[in-house]
């Protein structure tokens, strides 16, 4: 009966749908208005700095968010939250712009609101982390480009408009040259809009000197020019006499894009500013009167059920959130949750949970830093120089310990004491009855969603073919998740080693790689498990191969380790050929004999990575590994 019943329902959602022609009177129009990259640094959010007046009056005459949190701390997993209302690791789509296919019958907000009747429109970025997105994004929206506009639409025809700023990216705020900026952002701005330096407030993650001052003066310039066009656009809403029939939403898509920012758990990462305002007409929806602030967790899993509630829409089974507005709106919710993956070529497994006050962060790859390098993310001087002051050890600790070589399994911060995430509390006894309920509270929604990412990228290709993730780990035996959560568990445990042993020959091949990965985080464990590694460079999963010879580059079988992991960057899998790349990027010496193979796959990856963000990441990370023994090459 179930299998009937999802049938007819995936035939419901591929059907046309036969509807009256709605009329803007009979539905709001909603106009979302999107930024990339930055935290809640605005005016109206008490920035000192900021330089906001448009959004700062939209904010007088809307609701202020106080607690509204991404779903990941980077872009593609958390707009493929957003536009599925599913959450991307239980898509199983969480790594940055990899590919995979959406079940059967799911589809994107914009596509319910679009049989319903409303004329969907975005301007212009996507960025949705799926397979055949191109296809998707024919089906669900009306317009999808640069000159995108609910002006197109039929006369009277309610719409939902999406427009994306991309002026506070991480590439303008701080990975473009100076000169870039200068031409393309900071000309923009008159010169009585440009931050003075001096009169910025330094996150006490960075140290206050002249280059922090730099860097944190233009991110706010990359503020004030997004903030004009915010003003551009909803003086086109009023131009058009449509501002009394359209609800308004202003979000950024995760935290600044700034070291520190985007891609790291801690709130500076996940925290960003939502504004919704509400005519007079539709004001019935608002929890508050213009002007007001709400306190109450919201999640970007909440944003599609919200916004189906909002259009009168029912809202899909599948949906992971919960709508805070409209007439199908739930109760608020008590913890937002976060995950952190893949990101360019910078594998990790990271999962948060957070309520009104406490903040837990869970690493399953605690040898691995915060401040991995990244290629992308280098291109920014003043990370450059954040990360060689702290391998000098001129930062000292604490403030600067997400520049660690390591990091701890547990993290626990009490964000009203300490909002900015600096003193861990995970180990104090006083905080043991707090830790173990986040602790229990995350596990649970691991389970809950049946979290799809506990298994490398090859290997669900392998399962799946590039169809979905999600529909695999829900059926047969292959994703034991709770043997492969506490598996994961178990990384960076002194203690579990002989565990980690054992499972080496586990017969799942899940299983096999988080003990290859553990036993890699410990080289005297890898050291005493030479006789069960070895095998496993010839095993069937290619992840399992590919982590054993990483383990394996830490005892006398380094040679045939690093011969493993340069056959698997020179084979045919795209994705276990970026895994052994980054595994030999971060071992360095391994690799030097290889050198003169690697080389033309580098320009090989270079050439192709139009064809493949995986060809990109590749040649990020034997870029990296070549410059690090040739001082002259120049990747870029």
């Amino acid at each position: 009966m179930k299998l009937i019943a999802s049938t007819l329902v995936a035939l419901w959602c591929l059907m046309p749908v036969s509807i009256a022609p709605l009329r803007a009177a009979d539905r709001p129009n909603i106009l979302w208005i999107t930024n990339e990259d930055m935290s809640p640094n605005l005016g109206c959010y008490g920035d000192q700095t900021a330089r906001s007046p448009n959004i700062d009056a939209l904010a007088r005459s809307a609701v202020r968010y106080t607690r509204a949190f991404s779903a990941a701390p980077v872009c593609s997993p958390s707009r493929a939250t957003l536009i599925t209302g599913v959450c991307a690791n239980s898509l199983g789509n969480p790594h940055l712009r990899c590919e995979f296919l959406l079940p059967e019958g799911f589809e994107g907000y914009a596509g319910y609101l679009r049989k319903a009747g409303y004329y969907t429109t975005n301007n212009v970025k996507t960025d949705y982390n799926l397979k055949d997105e191109a296809r998707y994004v024919r089906e669900w929206w009306n317009e999808c480009s640069e000159k995108a506009h609910w002006r197109n639409r039929a006369p009277s025809q309610p719409f939902m408009a999406v427009f994306n700023i991309m002026d506070t990216h991480q590439s303008r705020t701080s990975a473009w040259p100076e000169e870039q900026f200068e031409r393309e952002i900071a000309s923009q701005l008159a010169p009585g809009e440009r931050t003075d330096p001096a009169t910025v407030m330094v996150p006490p993650f960075y140290p206050d000197t002249p280059s922090s001052r730099k860097a944190m003066a233009r991110y706010y310039d990359c503020i004030a020019v997004m903030d004009h066009k915010v003003g551009a656009i909803l003086r086109e809403l009023e131009a058009d006499g449509l501002a009394d029939d359209t609800i308004v939403f202003y979000y950024s898509d995760h935290g600044m894009g700034m070291p520190r920012g985007k891609r790291l758990l801690y709130d500076s990462g996940m925290h960003v500013p939502l504004l919704i305002h509400f005519p007079e007409k539709w004001e019935r929806f608002a929890r508050g009167a213009p002007g007001s602030t709400v306190d109450r967790l919201v999640s970007f899993v909440d944003f599609a059920p919200t916004l189906l509630s909002l259009a009168g829409i029912p809202i899909p089974e599948h949906f992971q959130g919960s709508a805070f507005l409209g007439e199908a709106a739930k109760t608020p919710r008590k913890y937002v949750f976060g995950a952190r993956d893949r990101v360019d070529e910078a594998f990790d497994t990271a999962r948060s949970v957070r309520d009104a006050r406490w903040l837990y962060i869970r690493n399953y790859r605690p040898h691995l830093s915060w401040g991995s390098p990244e290629s992308y993310s280098d291109t920014s001087p003043f990370r450059v120089e954040l990360l060689a002051e702290a391998a000098a050890g001129r930062l000292g600790k604490g403030p600067t310990a997400w520049l660690a070589p390591t990091r701890p399994l547990e993290e626990l911060y009490d964000t009203q004491a300490d909002p900015y995430q600096l003193k861990n509390l995970a180990g104090d006894p006083a905080h043991r009855a707090v830790l173990k309920r986040m602790r229990t509270t995350l596990h649970d929604w691991l389970i809950e969603i049946r979290d799809a990412s506990f298994v490398s990228e090859e290997e669900v290709m392998h399962h799946t073919g590039g169809s979905s993730p999600y529909t695999w780990v829900r059926k047969g035996d292959d994703y034991p998740l709770e043997r492969i959560l506490k598996i994961a568990g178990m990384v960076g445990d002194p203690g579990a080693a002989a565990d980690q042993r054992r499972s080496l020959t586990d017969a799942n091949s899940i299983v096999r790689y988080w003990a290859a990965v553990g036993v890699s985080a410990n080289k005297k464990a890898a050291r005493d498990s030479r006789k069960e590694l070895l095998p496993l460079l010839n095993d069937s999963s290619a992840a399992v191969r590919v982590e054993a010879a990483g383990a394996l580059l830490a005892t006398n079988d380094a040679k045939a380790a690093a011969e493993i992991l340069v056959h698997e960057i020179l084979g045919s899998d795209l994705n276990a050929a970026l895994h052994a790349a980054r595994i030999l990027e971060l071992a360095g010496e391994p690799a030097r004999p290889y050198l003169a193979e690697l080389r033309p796959r580098w320009t090989m990856a270079k050439s192709h990575w139009q064809k493949s963000y995986l060809e990109y990441y590749i040649s990020m990370a034997l870029g990296a590994l070549i410059a690090h023994f040739d001082p002259t090459f120049a990747q870029y």
